[in-house]
């Protein structure tokens, strides 16, 4: 089974946006995949803000489960004392990285546990589950009973199944079947449902055939680490019905026949706009089981909530395992290349939706090549030229010339093509979008020459408006970059010597933010060039 991380996030005119990812399964240390969809969704959390919505950003872990039972066994602790090991790993990793989420979810938290078996309970009595008894074969992995649809072709379960045992027990099952036709009506109805859209068609594919209902519950001598079914509590809640469930229990659902407080008010939050998640848990939990149980629980069609599905980093081709020892620590990438680069690394090499190779020749040149040689070598020399030449005191003057319009023009266009990637959630189109800002101002110093005019007193104006001009669009960089290196930007708003007002929309931002007489601050490099071997 792969676990689940959940954000949300809310970017309103009148509702909120509500935006969530999987949440964190606790059975071991976060990897790159991890920090990659926290950053997506921290990302678009910060775009939202500043795109003049509200926002509301949650995340957290899942805790239960059989594996996570197996692994405290092992190593001597409480289930409950080596999931809050575990997670510590990841909250260190999002204070790291900047993630800055509205509202933690935990699925052992008591406000968790009650809206599960008030949502089963409720299940049960409108008749959608029901006891069975099963022989069958069962992945330890994955933590599921698996059918002849999952055998390879020589008959056998593949690896990917993990230690398979035969098993005969009693169950509960939710009525799923029931519901597949709706689903399937549902999502081609509504395109919008799926992004990217072609992952649409995997779903379909995998609703052909014969629609199976769903073991929901475990036995509790096979597992106790889990939520009790509140009418059988010789049984426990499975994975999916409580990890899921995470979307809309610390949303608000049931708040007050539960009796859960402090929580959003659910009906202003729900539907979430997005659910941020990983492909591999697409089909069957977040395209199949989810919606279903959201109809069957009696949410309407235009509360289903969307999916953003993203794809995965791998290693030259290779999915990231333990076993092929290729898992990528952000952690020591983080160290190395400061949370900023790591977080604009994984925003520009991929784009939503698709894979992408990690390679560390491409984080160096992306971190020395384009963040200091091009980002921060930008900011630097306009700065240093504007001290050394105008003691740091800009002045917009009256002089113009078509290389200045031209810089302009690329500035002004920046913002809207950029908002619109954004929205779109092609994070790497919108940075490029911004940095055809900073490739137009480094191409624009080297035309204009600003060391060869200050050796003309004649050139005095030309100068002004050169270093003017350049000071100027790094402005507009530093905001439309923002959501992706908070950090770099700042303190680089802060050697330019502008802060960014409370509040401040991407529509806010016009030619003309420096003013007459502006003192710019004392250039400090923004990302020091790294020197290792792969960098030469």
């Amino acid at each position: 089974m792969s676990g689940l991380n959940t954000e949300i996030l809310f970017f309103p005119t009148v509702k909120p946006y509500y935006i969530t990812t999987a949440i964190d399964y606790t059975n071991a240390p976060p990897h790159i995949g991890h920090a990659y969809e926290k950053v997506l969704a921290d990302v678009m959390a910060r775009f939202q803000r500043q795109n003049g919505r509200e926002v509301y950003f949650l995340t957290g872990v899942d805790q239960h489960g059989q594996k996570v039972q197996k692994s405290a066994e092992k190593a001597g602790l409480s289930p409950q004392d080596f999931v809050d090991g575990v997670t510590q790993h990841f909250t260190a990793l999002w204070d790291k990285l900047n993630v800055r989420y509205d509202g933690w979810a935990a699925t052992t938290d008591p406000v968790h546990k009650r809206v599960v078996q008030a949502m089963l309970q409720k299940l049960h009595d409108c008749g959608q589950l029901y006891k069975q008894g099963y022989t069958g074969f069962y992945s330890l992995r994955q933590e599921q009973f698996l059918t002849d649809k999952e055998r390879g072709p020589d008959g056998k379960f593949g690896e990917e199944w993990g230690e398979v045992q035969e098993l005969e027990e009693e169950n509960w099952y939710f009525r799923l079947s029931e519901h597949v036709e709706w689903l399937k009506g549902y999502i081609k109805s509504h395109p919008d449902f799926i992004f990217p859209a072609h992952r649409a068609n995997d779903v379909l594919n995998a609703l052909e055939g014969t629609p199976q209902d769903l073991c929901i519950s475990r036995p509790i001598e096979r597992l106790s680490w889990g939520i009790p079914l509140p009418f059988d509590e010789r049984f426990v809640n499975y994975v999916w019905f409580d990890a899921l469930t995470n979307y809309i229990s610390f949303a608000g659902y049931m708040a007050d026949e539960c009796g859960n407080q402090g929580l959003p008010d659910f009906s202003t939050l729900w539907p979430s706009e997005a659910h941020v998640i990983g492909k591999d848990i697409l089909v069957p939990a977040h395209a199949v089981y989810w919606p279903i149980m959201l109809h069957a629980l009696g949410f309407s069609d235009e509360q289903i909530p969307r999916l953003i599905v993203h794809g995965w980093w791998n290693v030259k081709g290779s999915k990231m395992s333990k076993s092929l020892g290729n898992v990528i620590d952000p952690n020591v990438l983080a160290g190395t290349f400061t949370p900023d680069g790591l977080r604009y690394y994984l925003m520009r090499d991929i784009s939503t939706g698709y894979d992408s190779d990690f390679s560390d020749e491409r984080i160096i040149m992306s971190y020395n090549k384009e963040l200091a040689g091009g980002l921060g070598n930008l900011l630097n020399r306009s700065i240093n030229m504007a001290q050394k030449y105008r003691n740091g005191v800009l002045s917009p003057g009256s002089y113009d010339d078509a290389e200045n319009a031209a810089l302009r023009q690329v500035v002004e266009q920046a913002t809207p093509e950029y908002v619109k990637q954004m929205e779109g959630w092609v994070m790497d189109d919108g940075i490029a979008a911004a940095w055809k800002i900073v490739s137009a101002a480094n191409a624009y110093v080297d035309s204009t020459k600003p060391f060869s005019l200050a050796k003309d007193p004649a050139n005095a104006a030309r100068l002004d408006s050169v270093l003017y001009h350049l000071a100027e669009a790094w402005v507009h960089v530093s905001v439309l970059l923002n959501p992706i290196m908070p950090d770099a930007m700042a303190a680089a708003r802060a050697q330019i010597g502008w802060q960014m007002p409370e509040g401040f929309q991407f529509s806010d931002l016009k030619w003309g933010m420096l003013k007459e007489g502006h003192q710019l601050g004392t250039p400090v490099p923004l990302f020091p060039r790294l020197d290792t071997p792969a960098a030469e």
